[in-house]
């Protein structure tokens, strides 16, 4: 359960995403339940780089509008943005 790929689910490759990966910053979406020490040993696991800091940040799913009078919820989420140590990048192909 606590294998790198089950933490770290997708790299966001947003508008902001790309200018934070100019500073070293890279933003990925990752497991609700990951910490702060799991989403960088994994980073560190997956791509072989040093992390200097991880911030998370939870968001909450998007109502859904139904048919019926019960509304829908789109699934709630969570982000880590993860700076990575001086002269250290990441290359996606």
């Amino acid at each position: 359960m606590n294998e790198p790929h089950d933490i770290i689910k997708t790299v966001a490759f947003t508008e902001k995403a790309t200018i934070l990966g100019e500073k070293g910053k890279y933003v990925f979406r990752v497991a609700p339940y990951a910490n702060k020490l799991q989403i960088k040993r994994a980073v560190e696991q997956l791509f072989g780089k040093r992390v200097a800091e991880v911030n998370t940040c939870n968001y909450a799913g998007k109502k859904r509008r139904e048919r019926r009078p019960e509304a829908g919820r789109a699934a709630h989420w969570k982000k880590a943005i993860v700076t990575l140590k001086a002269g250290e990048k990441i290359e996606f192909a």
